[in-house]
């Protein structure tokens, strides 16, 4: 796929976000009645209709790719992982969602090779996109707004390491000992939360430096949050020291434990 190419096929993305957004504000508006899955995980009428509107999109966009989301997600049906698939988490952040902090996202990513290469995240609430493609890119968005062309876009990259230490970002939701005392052996000299795939946003836009998650995650969590931070500069590294890598059919698709940077990954503090 050419360069060009990926930019536009970002910004085509965002379009499906911006739309599924628009049905997820129109549920977060109203009262909000929430289920729970097998797995324990809370599951609202916004996950479920958002992901609706982005298979349909998707479909029609690039067909025969298939798509791997998480609402449909049958592990038992997927045993072998495409050279070329999608992923997508209509509403990363449920919980936040549930609680109303606004830090939920809607997740796009295209994954070839075992690396995402597209991807979209866009939080809703807070009228932010995040594109990448080539590059990675910003746009201040409405639920259901058109996305601008890409060049019209701010373009975003990583930031040197601060001499002064590091600003880490964590989860609101599952920021544990074994996190807090990695931040203390990297020497961080402060902390942000943050909720769903925004903590790769955070590094992406130069605000943060380092996002350690030791709990496991889904591929659909991260796919299109690391292709924003790639596209960016910086990287993502599972515990083998390798870039984290997808489609992990045989694992159910799941990622343990993992470290994104904004630059090098200081791999001896780490």
């Amino acid at each position: 796929m050419g360069l060009s190419t990926r930019n536009d096929l970002a910004a085509r993305f965002g379009a499906i976000a911006s739309e599924a957004g628009r049905f997820i504000m129109s549920v977060y508006e109203s009262e909000v009645r929430v289920q729970t899955k097998a797995d324990g995980s809370p599951v609202s009428r916004a996950d479920i209709g958002a992901e609706h509107i982005i298979r349909e999109r998707l479909e029609a966009l690039l067909p025969g790719v298939p798509i791997i989301a998480e609402e449909s997600f049958n592990a038992e049906r997927l045993t072998r992982a495409p050279e070329r698939f999608l992923l997508v988490d209509p509403l990363d952040g449920t919980r936040e969602f549930i609680s109303r902090y606004g830090e939920f996202t809607v997740n796009i990513a295209l994954v070839e090779g075992g690396q995402p290469i597209v991807g979209c995240v866009f939080a809703p609430a807070l009228d932010r996109m995040y594109l990448a493609g080539e590059t990675a890119m910003r746009a201040e968005l409405r639920p259901g707004e058109p996305v601008p062309e890409p060049h019209r876009l701010r373009a975003l990259s990583t930031r040197t390491y601060p001499a002064s230490g590091l600003c880490a970002v964590a989860s609101r939701s599952h920021l544990d000992p074994a996190t807090e005392a990695l931040l203390e052996r990297l020497h961080v000299n402060s902390c942000r939360t943050a909720g769903s795939s925004l903590k790769f946003c955070l590094i992406a836009q130069g605000e943060a430096d380092v996002y350690p998650r030791l709990a496991p995650t889904m591929e659909w969590d991260t796919a299109a949050g690391q292709a924003v931070l790639a596209a960016a500069g910086g990287c993502v590294i599972a515990k083998d020291g390798l870039p984290l890598r997808y489609g992990k059919a045989e694992v159910g698709f799941r990622n343990e434990s993992f470290v994104a940077w904004g630059r090098t990954p200081l791999l001896a503090a780490a």
